[in-house]
């Protein structure tokens, strides 16, 4: 890769932002720039960096894809209100369904929601406003497993020698793309972001998408963003790297007052790693696994088992797709 990382311990907060808001404006110049807020720590951090650099010239969207946590545009748009960031939401959540359509094959998933995204939505929004920038959180491992080849990472466009100009009429400008999670964290408070943002555990570009297998419809995202919001709640104490649902394809044979009830599957994972590279299984005591799986068979409907998963990384990844 020709991207240098720029580790946490190599890395001076301030002296990052103020670079970074210098770079944006001079590649910005006296034009106006678009905004990809997430709700993430990485989209937060460059929402924050390019309101510092462009002030009024820079217009926030989040993109209500239908695949994020329960309420989260509204809460995030507000969030964002009272620092100072105006942030306009954007309903595209049938355009996105509609290209997820039918679609099982991971690849092929990320990369409906890769065109949906850059070229569908934004490139709309772009035509609108007149803008010729886009603004994104892409991180140093986005990059690094999508050109080992691990997981395509939706955000991952000029590395993969796509011409963002050419393909969407816009260029994408990255500022932490040299950052890993850690020192993207150092950045976010530095800037004054709230800890509930910067010290948020990750969430997958392609949101909830990233954690249905098989097809991704609106019933089976409300299953998974039910289960979510039960993960958080009950792990968010653990102050574990990252806690995640994911809802199985196939379905299991359970029962229900005494009778066959042929269900859904959710898994649970919860992590501990530093940066994502590599990752181990946080040893959740048992009464809390029995929590989880009474809550999410109990509030979830349709959901007949939960599994915990023990496995690494490597062999296995953070995320299940």
């Amino acid at each position: 890769m020709l991207i240098k990382e720029l580790t946490r311990e190599e890395l001076q907060p301030e002296k990052f932002i103020a670079e970074k808001i210098q770079e944006i404006r001079a590649i910005v110049g006296s034009g106006s720039a678009i905004n990809a807020l997430s709700g993430g720590v990485d989209s937060s951090t460059v929402t924050m960096l390019a309101h510092r650099a462009l002030g009024e010239r820079l217009k926030t969207y989040f993109i209500d894809n239908g695949l994020m946590r329960q309420d989260e545009p509204q809460r995030i748009a507000s969030l964002f209100k009272t620092l100072g960031v105006p942030v306009e939401i954007v309903d595209a959540r049938k355009q996105f369904f509609d290209a997820l359509k039918g679609l099982i094959d991971p690849e092929a998933k990320r990369e409906a929601i890769t065109q949906t995204f850059y070229k569908a939505v934004f490139g709309r929004l772009v035509k609108a406003s007149g803008a010729k920038y886009l603004l994104q959180g892409t991180n140093y491992t986005d990059v690094e497993e999508t050109v080992a080849g691990i997981k395509r990472q939706h955000n991952i466009l000029e590395q993969l020698g796509i011409d963002t100009l050419q393909a969407f009429g816009y260029t994408v400008i990255e500022p932490l793309i040299q950052l890993r999670k850690p020192a993207i964290r150092a950045v976010a408070h530095a800037l004054g972001l709230p800890e509930e943002i910067y010290a948020r555990p990750p969430f997958p570009g392609p949101a909830l998408a990233a954690r249905v297998l098989g097809e991704v419809t609106p019933e089976r995202v409300e299953v998974v963003r039910k289960a979510t919001r039960i993960v958080e709640e009950e792990l968010q104490r653990t102050r574990a790297f990252q806690y995640l649902a994911i809802l199985h394809e196939d379905k299991v044979t359970g029962m229900r007052g005494g009778r066959r009830d042929y269900g859904l599957q959710v898994e649970v994972r919860c992590w501990e790693s530093e940066d994502a590279q590599t990752g181990s299984p946080t040893r959740l005591p048992y009464e809390v696994l029995e929590r989880l799986a009474d809550r999410i068979t109990t509030e979830v409907p349709g959901v007949v088992s939960v599994t915990y998963n023990i496995t690494k990384k490597p062999p296995s990844t953070i995320e299940a797709v």
